[in-house]
């Protein structure tokens, strides 16, 4: 009769704990690790914003953000626009690179700004004085092994701060890692 006993209150027990709901922890969803971040909305929003940035570019550019290099040099008297193709071998790339920094040196130096305004969605600082200088600023290309580059020169302090800022605002967006200090 005990084991009989002790079998029904067994059989009791199981089918009360089929029952029962699982402990939390298995019905919770895996966290997102980065949803701890206190910056993460910041982040999130700072990568669509690239991603939009970067569509942009590819068709104000002509050719791929993901597979050039930008780079945004200051100088004393102004400073570099610079992009190259990662892959060497990619001529496809570096025909472009040079056809768009073409059109960018022509199209600064009369006062045309309507491709970084295009890709930035905004207008970038120092623009405004740019073109208001374009007498005072020269935009020279200069071809690269992997693509070119824009020179840009002037001896007009009004015109090298508003360059400075461009440039810097460049640097920025486009998240080069380029220094900021004037060299």
């Amino acid at each position: 009769m005990r084991g009989l006993f002790a079998t029904a209150v067994f059989c009791l027990a199981a089918t009360a704990a089929q029952g029962q709901a699982p402990p939390a922890a298995q019905n919770e969803k895996p966290k997102d690790s980065q949803a701890d971040c206190p910056m993460h909305k910041a982040h999130a929003h700072d990568d669509s914003a690239s991603s939009a940035m970067n569509d942009r570019g590819e068709k104000g550019m002509g050719f791929s953000q993901t597979t050039t290099t930008h780079h945004f040099l200051l100088s004393a008297d102004g400073g570099v626009i610079q992009v190259e193709a990662n892959d060497p071998m990619d001529t496809a790339t570096r025909d472009n690179i040079r056809m768009h920094l073409t059109h960018i040196a022509k199209g600064f130096a009369s006062g045309d700004f309507a491709i970084p305004m295009f890709v930035h969605n905004t207008t970038p600082p120092g623009v405004p004085v740019m073109k208001a200088l374009k007498d005072k600023i020269r935009y020279m290309l200069e071809e690269t092994p992997g693509g070119a580059r824009v020179v840009i020169a002037t001896a007009d302090p009004d015109a090298l701060a508003a360059v400075v800022q461009f440039l810097k605002f460049q640097i920025a967006e486009h998240k080069t890692g380029d220094s900021t200090a004037v060299h």
